[in-house]
């Protein structure tokens, strides 16, 4: 197994899967990629709210790669486990005009800095309003989809990109559906923590180091990206898996989210479908992960695995 570093040097703006990879990795092996934050370090800390009103055409939420996994064939799907994060000490929130659920609410730009201790745990603070546990994940992690040509980075799809998931904290294990030949897996978007929704459309946006490991399932890619997280956030404690539904239509993103945990309840515990739907029902969290990258939303089913008995 080997370990590779990607600096945020080699960026994109799009996905396309004619773009070449910068490295290749085989199933076992670990990458680190430096990812810059969604503005592409535009912004830095002593910038106030009129940077906003920069012209970032083509430069919004850069992701570093792709990397080629050998042995990656479409149909397949790709292992991603979440290493580890190393976020960068500072980040930022922005309100930004024309971006968000509440648009017309919120016509003027806003910035909030932060500044967090990565060593000692400390709390990020809003002001002195509010503490907010540091909570890393990588909100765009995605493969090339097979279309040719040149797809917008802020919309999320089937094969992931910005989903703005906040369960893919460290130690999580994202599947990917692969389609086309070695996957051409890029990572980007970093937060430091984020919220359900990530409502104004910027979370505590920040650079940070985001080192995975790669592996490789042959045949039977699902149709949505699926996580399992290893902890729950509330009782029963133990891993949480999360299946995914995304599209333009917030309702049927939610049918699909569902329909991905039938599946892998029925599967996994040889349930009957309307059994594992109605287990669904009583036990399980649907929750809008991402409504504000529009035209496609991310909304994501959670199931404890603590409350089977298997």
């Amino acid at each position: 197994m080997l370990h590779r570093t990607i600096h945020d040097t080699h960026r994109h703006y799009a996905w396309d899967h004619a773009i070449p990879p910068v490295a290749t990795a085989a199933p076992g092996d670990t990458v680190t990629l430096i990812c810059r934050d969604a503005w592409d370090g535009v912004i830095t800390p002593e910038s106030g709210p009129e940077i906003l009103r920069t012209d970032m055409s083509g430069r919004v939420n850069p992701v570093t790669g792709p990397v080629y996994v050998e042995g990656a064939e479409p149909g397949d799907t790709l292992v991603v486990t979440m290493e580890s994060y190393r976020p960068s000490g500072w980040g930022w929130t922005a309100n930004i005009p024309g971006f968000g659920l509440l648009t017309e609410d919120f016509p003027e730009p806003a910035l909030q800095h932060w500044h967090y201790d990565l060593t000692g745990g400390t709390p990020l603070m809003f002001g002195t309003t509010a503490h907010i546990p540091l909570a890393p994940f990588t909100g765009t992690i995605g493969v090339a989809p097979a279309a040719p040509g040149q797809h917008h980075i802020i919309p999320p799809r089937r094969t992931g990109g910005n989903m703005d998931v906040r369960d893919m904290v460290e130690g999580s294990v994202l599947y990917l559906p692969v389609e086309v030949d070695g996957a051409l897996l890029s990572i980007g978007d970093t937060h430091a923590a984020q919220g359900d929704g990530e409502v104004c459309g910027t979370a505590i946006e920040t650079p940070i180091e985001v080192t995975v490991r790669l592996d490789l399932e042959k045949g039977n890619a699902s149709t949505y990206p699926r996580i399992i997280r290893p902890h729950a956030e509330t009782a029963p404690p133990g891993p949480v898996d999360v299946t995914m539904g995304i599209g333009p239509d917030l309702h049927q993103a939610a049918r699909d989210a569902v329909r991905g945990m039938i599946d892998l309840l029925a599967a996994r515990h040889g349930l009957a479908p309307v059994d594992a739907y109605m287990l669904c029902s009583v036990a399980g969290g649907l929750r809008i992960s991402q409504i504000v990258d529009a035209p496609n939303w991310t909304v994501s089913f959670h199931m404890p695995r603590g409350i089977f008995a298997d």
